[in-house]
């Protein structure tokens, strides 16, 4: 048993629309699954990825309308990074978001890789990373109808920082539960913080790394619009996720069990800070419900919802994602 990397990131935006727009038309991923948050049927759930959705690809999020700003912090995903496929890219990027007016930074290095740190238009925090020396997860394929030139484009999920204020809580779940093994660090951002310590689990590299920033001089994160909900590391099949669920059982976390999310199957739990961890099976994937050249451009819903289609509808503000 070994997570094979990151399989997706749920963060929280107020405004679908926008946040639609803001993905897919300057980012230039895949809208892949337009559907609703399964425990608030009230509220659309948006999945953005590659070609396919293909697992370790999915940046997901939840609509909350009323969500007030997210108020930055520890014992938080406090950032997501989304690989592209060398330093080149970067530059494309970095004229992209002048052009474009997105908040960004300059390209600096971050344990040995060319990023480029920016926000969305929620203050999301993101970066981009260079896969120029990476090794590792294999990337997934940008789709050949984003206004993104190809060479250019959104490849997957990069490394996840998790922000605590106690690191030894965090460090004792993904080693000795999860597996993940330590890697390496680099400087903190921050004069006279600790090293961030970087983990990796499965083949490594880019798509399966966590680092971990201790910051004990911050108060706990309060999540809004801008914040990320969790984090999804990648389970083989189904009969693997069962065999985690066990693991985490008697490792006596409390834990959602079994959780049949139609697309991937789940379990979540808490690790010692209090961030939510997800683990999920690659499959069975987007395209067990629509067809693949048409992801994302209608309202999709999983068998155990399409009873009450007529009902869900009513109650969402509309959402145009058909391709034009």
């Amino acid at each position: 048993m070994e997570l094979k990397g990151i399989h997706h990131v749920s963060a929280i935006t107020a405004k679908a629309g926008k946040n639609y727009d803001f993905y897919t038309k300057v980012l230039g991923m895949r809208l892949i699954k337009k559907t609703v948050n399964q425990d608030d049927t009230s509220v659309y759930h948006l999945f953005y990825g590659d070609e396919k959705g293909n697992a370790g690809t999915e940046l997901t999020f939840f609509e909350i309308p009323m969500a007030g700003r997210n108020h930055d912090g520890a014992n938080s995903i406090s950032e997501i990074s989304l690989r592209v496929k060398n330093d080149e890219a970067l530059n494309y990027w970095k004229n992209r978001f002048e052009e474009m007016n997105v908040v960004h930074e300059e390209p600096s290095e971050r344990f040995g890789r060319l990023s480029l740190a920016f926000k969305d238009n929620e203050g999301q925090r993101l970066l981009l990373v260079s896969d120029e020396t990476n090794t590792g997860v294999s990337a997934g394929v940008p789709w050949d109808k984003s206004p993104v030139p190809n060479k250019y484009g959104i490849t997957g999920l990069g490394p996840v920082r998790l922000t605590v204020r106690t690191k030894e809580l965090t460090e004792e779940v993904i080693t000795e539960l999860l597996g993940f093994r330590k890697k390496g660090e680099y400087p903190s951002f921050q004069p006279g913080q600790p090293d961030i310590v970087v983990y990796e689990t499965g083949e490594g590299g880019t798509g399966a790394e966590l680092h971990i920033e201790e910051r004990k001089d911050l108060a706990p994160e309060r999540l809004g619009r801008g914040g990320v909900h969790h984090v999804a590391f990648r389970v083989h099949d189904e009969e693997e996720l069962k065999k985690w669920i066990e693991k985490v059982q008697n490792a006596q976390f409390p834990n959602s069990g079994f959780v049949d999310r139609f697309y991937f199957k789940s379990l979540y739990f808490r690790e010692l800070n209090g961030i939510l961890f997800e683990l999920a099976t690659d499959g069975p994937g987007f395209a067990t419900d629509e067809d693949l050249e048409h992801l994302g451009e209608s309202l999709a819903l999983p068998p155990f919802l399409e009873s009450k289609r007529q009902e869900i509808e009513a109650r969402l503000k509309p959402l145009d994602t058909k391709l034009t």
